[in-house]
């Protein structure tokens, strides 16, 4: 079947000498890989390799055989140009930590509008602002709402998170509870637009607090998730 869609990048890996395998979110037909032959020793394609950077915006035109395989691009070509996204050192390096962490927690071939638009949302946020100390985690806690681990905000005055429930509590009941001035700061996240979070004050180790818990929440919360191998790349540029 030949469909056109438009799809975010995710994920791609060199495959023999001049292949390339790829991983899209698109916006019809969910998470697909395809098998790209020859992109990398082809000059004169239609289809170039630069197309691929993780998490550019793509149309394509793609002949999906639904049968568990890879398929097959026919055209693709930019959406919408980013200006700073892949250019700008911190936002790079945001880019490889946001794919990977995209490439552990999306892996269903289900059709998820509301998710791609987020993506897309977001992504475009970022590449237009410079404001953007707090967005990783924003961008998390923001993500667990489209995966369905959301935190349960009906107790927050409460002063224990318990990231095994995903609620919070009056006291520690497991070793996924945790408490003090990274889970306020936390809550100040929770109901807020990035350009509010952008303004939340924190020092570098809460930061880092703040982080690591939401990477161990994705962990306890999503079978086979796995701490991105950017995390200490990221935590270096941000402190």
């Amino acid at each position: 079947m030949i469909v056109q869609t438009s799809a975010i990048v995710i994920h791609s890996l060199r495959y023999g000498e001049s292949d390339l395998i790829v991983s899209l979110l698109t916006k019809t037909s969910g998470l697909r890989s395809y098998l790209l032959k020859g992109i990398l020793k082809s000059k004169r394609g239609k289809i170039r390799a630069s197309l691929f950077q993780p998490l550019t915006l793509l149309e394509i035109e793609a002949n999906h055989k639904d049968k568990g395989t890879l398929e097959r691009i026919k055209e693709a070509k930019i959406l919408i140009p980013y200006q700073s996204l892949h250019t700008d050192f911190v936002k790079s390096s945001l880019v490889f930590f946001l794919s990977e962490i995209l490439k552990n927690t999306i892996r269903e071939e289900e059709v998820n509008e509301e998710l791609f638009h987020y993506l897309e949302t977001t992504f475009l946020w970022l590449d237009s602002h410079d404001n953007i100390g707090n967005f990783h985690i924003s961008f998390l806690i923001k993500l667990t709402q489209y995966l369905g681990f959301y935190p349960d905000v009906s107790d927050m005055s409460l002063s224990v998170f318990n990231m095994q429930d995903g609620c919070f509590q009056d006291d520690t009941s497991n070793i996924y509870c945790v408490e003090g001035n990274s889970v306020l700061i936390f809550k100040e996240f929770l109901g807020t637009t990035f350009e509010e979070s952008m303004s939340i004050k924190m020092s570098r180790i809460v930061r880092n607090e703040i982080l690591n818990m939401l990477l161990v929440y994705f962990e306890l919360h999503l079978h086979g998730f796995k701490k991105p191998k950017s995390l200490s790349i990221l935590n270096e540029i941000f402190n």
